[in-house]
């Protein structure tokens, strides 16, 4: 059986910078299909803001990992049983929300990890293990090297304690929460405290060597700015707001043409109700 390589999320990030993914919030393989097919390097399926199942994310990351797309999950808390779960489905990684201590963080690592790094279950005949045919050492190998652990840093305190996050065993990269993070400060987005937490939370990271990443919206200048700001990847959008976008631009295009004179909609029309 042909053994399994370098997590698709990792070599996306050797290879570009910063690296892009999008959130997948919508419970249906063809979502995943369409993101996979526009060149995304990794999803990320939350199920802490949308009410996918477990079911749901099972079936998505089959259809990313098949068609190349690098397969994380974002928790919604920290369940031992739910994490180890989506690893055996086949997920390369687990985003945990409002990690704000390494106590928090190493504890995460050891219900992702078999031991001695770890205590998570044992189960190579789910699709991690390719329904058994992988051979375990393998499966063993790329479960405690080359699955991703991400913290998200969602708070002041999280900011604080950057450097001692980032430098835990375990912890692959962070991912800065910048709506939760002005949130826990009750400031705007724009505020610049903000963004000086923003910018101390990156050269934190830099600090330890650990890749960085945030969200915003699916603009070639979010990406600039991401690139500019020492991010090492980004989340565009997601599929619902991608979608939703689109129809609206689809509709505003279509009100508007229909409503200009010079048109010939309005008169096809009124031939074929």
């Amino acid at each position: 059986m042909t053994a399994r390589g370098q997590s698709l999320f990792r070599a996306a990030l050797r290879r570009t910078s910063p690296a892009l993914g999008t959130w997948v919030k919508i419970p249906a393989m063809e979502s995943m299909e369409l993101i996979a097919h526009a060149g995304f390097d990794f999803v990320v399926i939350d199920l802490e803001h949308s009410a996918m199942s477990t079911e749901s994310a099972y079936r998505q990351i089959g259809v990313a990992t098949l068609m190349g797309v690098s397969p994380i999950v974002r928790v919604p808390n920290l369940d031992a049983g739910l994490v180890g779960r989506l690893l055996d489905a086949g997920a390369e990684g687990i985003m945990l929300p409002h990690v704000d201590s390494p106590s928090y963080a190493e504890e995460a690592i050891r219900a992702m990890r078999f031991p001695p790094l770890g205590e998570r279950g044992v189960g190579s005949t789910g699709r991690a293990g390719r329904w058994g045919a992988l051979p375990r050492d393998e499966y063993v190998r790329f479960a405690q090297e080359e699955v991703v652990f991400i913290a998200q840093l969602e708070s002041a305190v999280a900011v604080k304690n950057v450097e001692m996050i980032a430098a835990v065993a375990g912890v692959d990269a962070l991912l800065v929460g910048a709506a939760d993070l002005a949130m826990s400060e009750q400031r705007e987005g724009s505020d610049p405290v903000v963004a000086r937490l923003i910018s101390q939370a990156v050269q934190g990271a830099r600090e330890q060597q650990t890749p960085i990443g945030c969200s915003g919206p699916a603009t070639g200048r979010a990406v600039r700015e991401a690139a500019d700001a020492g991010f090492s990847f980004t989340m565009l959008s997601n599929d619902a707001s991608l979608l939703g976008e689109a129809a609206a631009t689809a509709v505003a295009v279509g009100r508007a043409e229909s409503s200009d004179p010079s048109s010939d909609l309005g008169h096809h029309s009124q031939e074929h109700p």
